[in-house]
C-alpha cells in the first residue's frame, strides 16, 4: 500500500442475499481490521443479526487484496474482502463467504479441490440526465455482433482492461443473443476465489458501465420475449494435479465420481433452486426456447438440459450446471453445488441416462419420465423445505433468515396487481 500510495481501504462483504456491502478505512486502521477490533451494526445487514446481538467485526483476507483501477491514482483506494466474526472472535454463522469454507473443508477431508468457472451475462442500459437507468436498451445488436451494432464494444473493452488490471484472466467476450446482453468470461479458480471474483467482476462491471452512461444489471430476464441472463457454473474436482471427472476407460471420458456427483446435484437440484435462482424475476427466465432449462435431466451434448457436460476431456473434464442466474449468492451457490457433489460420490447417487436430444421435444412425452424444475419462487421455496442438505449447508441461521424474507417477497408480489392484468382484464369484464 505504502509503494502505490494507497490512502483508502474498502472492506468488502456479502450479505446472505448475495449484496455487496462495504466500509472504508485509513490504512493506518488496517492494523484494527486485522486484529478483529473494527465493529459493526449486523442489525442493519439484511439477514444478519437481531438488534439484541447486533455487534460483530470484519477481519479482511490479504489475499484478496486489489488495487481500484477505476479510483483516483493519488490518494488511491484498494479493496479487500472479509470474514465476518462475532466480537468473540468466532465465526458468524451468517457470513455466506464462512458457509463456502466449510463445505470446501470438507471436500478437502474427502481428498478434493474443487474449480469453478462462471460465465458472467449482463444487460447495459442508457441512463437520465441524473444518472438513473432508463428501460430504454442501448443496441439491437444479437450473438457475436460487432460495432457499430454491438453499441457497448467499447464499455465492454474497458470492463475487460480493469477486470485484467485487478488479476482476472480473462477468455472470452461477446455480446450475447438478447438486445443490450453482453457476456464475459474469465478463468477458473478454486471455489473461494472464484466466489470473491464474481463479486468483484458484478462490482466493476457496474463501475465501468457508469463511466460510459450506461448501467448494468444482473437481472435474470428483464425483457419478455428474450433470453435472459445467466451464471453457468462450470465445476470440476481435483485431487492433486489429476481431474478426478476424467477417466479414459469410461463411456464419455467421465469417472465414476463424474457420475456420483452429477448424481447429487440432481437429487437436489430443486432443493437448491432458492439459492441458485432466488428472486421471482429468475423463473421467467427458465421457460422452454430460450436456452434455459425447466426439467431436471443431463446430457453430454445439447444446452437443453439442466447439467451439459461440455466435449473438452482429460484435466479440461467438467460439469456445466446451466440453471444458476446472475442475483444469486455465489457463496451459498458454490457451498451447495459442492455438498450435493460430495453427497452423490458418498452415496454413489447414479443419474439417470443421459439425454442427448432436444429435451423441449421430450418434456410432454410421459414415456421419458423427466421431471421439472420449479415454475417459481413459491414453488423453489416449498422444494427447500423438503431437502434436509440445504438446512444442513446453509445452517440454521442462514436457513431461517433466507426462507423468511424469500416467502415475502413471494408474498408481496403474489398480492399485487401487475400491468399484464389491468391490459388483459379491465375492460374486458
Amino acid at each position: 500500500m505504502k509503494d502505490r500510495g494507497i490512502e483508502f481501504i474498502r472492506l468488502q462483504f456479502t450479505d446472505i442475499f448475495g449484496v455487496m456491502k462495504s466500509m472504508s478505512i485509513m490504512t493506518d486502521e488496517l492494523d484494527k481490521a486485522f486484529a478483529g477490533e473494527l465493529m459493526f451494526d449486523g442489525s442493519s445487514i439484511d439477514g444478519f443479526a437481531r438488534i439484541e446481538e447486533s455487534d460483530q467485526c470484519v477481519v479482511p483476507d490479504p489475499t484478496t487484496f486489489q488495487v481500484m483501477p477505476w479510483r483516483p491514482q493519488e490518494e488511491g483506494v484498494a479493496r479487500m474482502i472479509c470474514d465476518v466474526y462475532t466480537p468473540d472472535g468466532e465465526p458468524f454463522q451468517g457470513c455466506p463467504r464462512y458457509i463456502l469454507k466449510k463445505a470446501i473443508n470438507e471436500a478437502e477431508e474427502m481428498g478434493f479441490d474443487m474449480n469453478i468457472g462462471p460465465e458472467g451475462e449482463f444487460f447495459l442500459f442508457h441512463t437520465d440526465e441524473k444518472g438513473h437507468p432508463t428501460f430504454d436498451i442501448h443496441d439491437t445488436a444479437g450473438y457475436f455482433d460487432l460495432a457499430p451494432v454491438d453499441m457497448g464494444e467499447d464499455a465492454r473493452r474497458n470492463i475487460i482492461l480493469t477486470l485484467k488490471k485487478m488479476g482476472f484472466k480473462i477468455e472470452a467476450s461477446h455480446h450475447e443473443v438478447a438486445p443490450g446482453q453482453h457476456e464475459i468470461d474469465f478463468k477458473y479458480d478454486e471455489a473461494l476465489r472464484t466466489a470473491d471474483n464474481w463479486i468483484t467482476f458484478k462490482d466493476v462491471v457496474k463501475n465501468i458501465a457508469k463511466q460510459h452512461q450506461l448501467f448494468a444489471t444482473f437481472m435474470p430476464k428483464p425483457f419478455t420475449g428474450e433470453n435472459g441472463s445467466a451464471m453457468h457454473c462450470n465445476q470440476s474436482l481435483f485431487s492433486g494435479e489429476k481431474n478426478v471427472f476424467y477417466d479414459p476407460e469410461k463411456p464419455d471420458g467421465l469417472s465414476d465420481i463424474a457420475l456420483y456427483y452429477i448424481g447429487g446435484l440432481l437429487k437436489h437440484a430443486k432443493g437448491m433452486a432458492a439459492i441458485t435462482n432466488p428472486i421471482v424475476n429468475s423463473y421467467k427466465r427458465l421457460k422452454p426456447g430460450y436456452e434455459a432449462p425447466i426439467n431436471i435431466a443431463w446430457s453430454t451434448s445439447n444446452r437443453s438440459t439442466l447439467i451439459r457436460i461440455p466435449a473438452s476431456r482429460r484435466n479440461a473434464t467438467r460439469i456445466e450446471l446451466r440453471n444458476p442466474d446472475p442475483a444469486a449468492n455465489p457463496y451459498l451457490v458454490f457451498a451447495l453445488m459442492l455438498r450435493a457433489g460430495l453427497e452423490g460420490i458418498k452415496n454413489k447417487t447414479m443419474p439417470p441416462e443421459a439425454v442427448n436430444g432436444n429435451i423441449y421435444d421430450l418434456v410432454n412425452n410421459k414415456e421419458a419420465q423427466i421431471d421439472f424444475f420449479p415454475r417459481d419462487l413459491q414453488e423453489a421455496l416449498t422444494e427447500m423445505k423438503k431437502d434436509p442438505l440445504v438446512k444442513e449447508t446453509l445452517g440454521n441461521h442462514i436457513y431461517g433468515r433466507y426462507v423468511s424474507a424469500k416467502q415475502k417477497e413471494w408474498d408481496k408480489y403474489a398480492e399485487s396487481v401487475h400491468h399484464w392484468e389491468i391490459n388483459n382484464y379491465l375492460t374486458k369484464f
